[in-house]
């Protein structure tokens, strides 16, 4: 793979990828990083949240329809992808809340769940992973595992004596949590729209944080992507079943947007290089780097 630099993200199921770090995708892409996103599962217990596909023959064709749905999204991003094959785990929901379902990604056992993972990461020799914080970017099941999976492989892939069998170590550089859904971008963006005279798609996630606008982690990496917010938008657009086209995603003017809030954000997690914060690349510390 000679010196060109490698990113991989990590997304729990199809349409992840399009709505956390799409336009960073792109971007890096156009500068020629190799690009490859690995979706966990195939989102096959999802619920059609797009209200004119909300059909009975939509809902029993699901799993084939995020499929193609993720196949017309990675077109237009123009990333590769990959498949770990898991099954998705629903959001359980009641009181109490139900068990997980027999078999399901974030059911499983945590080395079970990160061999695949261990094994890419050992063939395409990312140098930087991105992946979601702890809390999962909002508290999912598969979003959880897809966290847990992401830390183990960056931590295990590099050593010899773990997952033996799965391709030669390889160590990533750095891990980055997606950071683009933070309380800060939410209530910057919320203020702009009000102050244009305009209706904030932002009232109920507002009120989700409970009077707290801190996020888990600080964001210590801004990249800026304006220029591929229409990449990003369409490839959300590709994910039918999954978003509103009159719904949040695109409520927000982007001309407004660009102007208040114009790049991805990122909590570094993990740097095997040095570095020195806030960044504004993701290969900050790695492009110096003789190793790649």
């Amino acid at each position: 793979m000679g010196k060109q630099l490698r990113l991989m993200a990590v997304h729990a199921h199809p349409d992840d990828e399009s709505s956390k770090g799409a336009a960073t995708m792109v971007k890096y892409l156009a500068e020629g990083v190799d690009v490859v996103v690995v979706t966990c599962t195939g989102g096959e217990r999802g619920r059609v949240l797009n209200p004119r596909l909300d059909r009975p023959e939509t809902a029993a064709d699901l799993p084939a329809i995020r499929q193609a749905e993720m196949t017309r999204a990675r077109q237009i991003l123009g990333v590769r992808q990959e498949w770990l094959g898991f099954v998705d785990s629903g959001l359980p929901e009641g009181d109490p809340v139900p068990p997980l379902p027999e078999g399901c990604f974030a059911g499983l056992p945590l080395a079970e769940a990160a061999t695949p993972l261990v094994r890419l990461v050992r063939r395409l020799r990312p140098h930087v992973l991105l992946t979601y914080d702890e809390r999962g970017g909002y508290p999912h099941p598969d979003h959880v595992m897809c966290h847990r999976v992401s830390v183990e492989a960056f931590d295990a892939a590099g050593d010899p004596d773990r997952y033996v069998g799965t391709g030669e170590p390889w160590q990533p550089l750095k891990l980055y949590y997606h950071m683009t859904l933070s309380p800060a971008r939410i209530r910057a963006l919320h203020d702009a729209v009000l102050a244009a005279g305009l209706t904030s798609p932002y009232d109920a996630w507002l009120a989700a944080f409970q009077g707290t606008e801190r996020a888990s982690h600080e964001i210590t990496t801004r990249v800026a992507c304006d220029d591929y917010f229409p990449a990003r938008d369409a490839a959300l657009r590709a994910h039918a079943t999954q978003v509103d086209p009159t719904g949040h995603w695109f409520a927000v003017p982007r001309e407004l947007e660009r102007a208040v809030w114009p790049t991805e954000d990122y909590a570094l997690a993990r740097s095997l290089v040095q570095t020195t914060l806030p960044e504004s690349d993701l290969f900050a510390g790695i492009r110096e780097c003789a190793r790649v």
